[in-house]
């Protein structure tokens, strides 16, 4: 009985979360500057992968998991077979985060791997809803110094990272978890926009128009 009486303002929960969430697609969908923001950096993404760079992406705590989400979608597939992309989470090695958290300080685990692993050409994904995580923002400052091209994902305000970035995604919501969702579709397009640009199609489906 006790369910029951709950049951209404639950729903009301629900409804409410998914219409904040259909209020920032909408306004995304009608941000033409964001659409043209994320062609270009679809077009500087292909390039660097047909010339043999890679991407790294990094984040923190659900943008460390969107991170690897995301790696996974280019080195595994996303719409369909197509060779695999090198793509790389710099959130996903325990061992080389615990060590350089503790001989370096947690703001430097992601400028050390890109320090290591980063090479002229390649793309740097910077995820961070406030826009000043240290962590990302030590790490897009190394990427620059190291002629990466930087990319970041945030949330309204971008904090500090435009002028750290090459290409700057910025959700339209100052809420964390609406900030994550855009994330995440954005990431999804950019995903398909990649695969398009490379190979026009993936195996076994109709060629499509990019």
């Amino acid at each position: 009985m006790g369910c029951r009486t709950d049951l209404v303002p639950m729903n009301k929960h629900i409804l409410t979360e998914i219409s904040k969430s259909r209020q920032v697609l909408d306004l995304l969908e009608a941000d033409t500057a964001t659409h043209q923001i994320l062609t270009d950096l679809a077009q500087a993404c292909a390039a660097g992968l047909q010339s043999g760079r890679k991407i790294l992406f990094a984040g923190n705590g659900g943008s460390a998991a969107d991170a690897q989400h995301l790696a996974a979608e280019l080195v595994g597939r996303f719409a369909g077979d197509r060779p695999a992309l090198p793509a790389i989470a710099l959130t996903a090695d325990t061992a080389v985060l615990t060590a350089l958290g503790n001989d370096y300080g947690y703001e430097r685990v992601f400028s050390r791997q890109v320090s290591a692993l980063g090479s002229p050409g390649d793309v740097l994904f910077g995820i961070s809803t406030s826009g000043r995580s240290p962590s990302i923002l030590l790490a897009l400052q190394e990427g620059r110094g190291r002629g990466l091209i930087t990319a970041g994902f945030t949330g309204r305000e971008g904090g500090d990272m435009p002028t750290l970035c090459d290409y700057l995604i910025r959700i339209p919501s100052d809420e964390t978890a609406r900030i994550q969702e855009g994330h995440i579709v954005i990431g999804h397009i950019l995903c398909g926009m990649i695969e398009c640009a490379l190979f026009g199609r993936t195996e076994g489906e109709p060629r499509r128009s990019c």
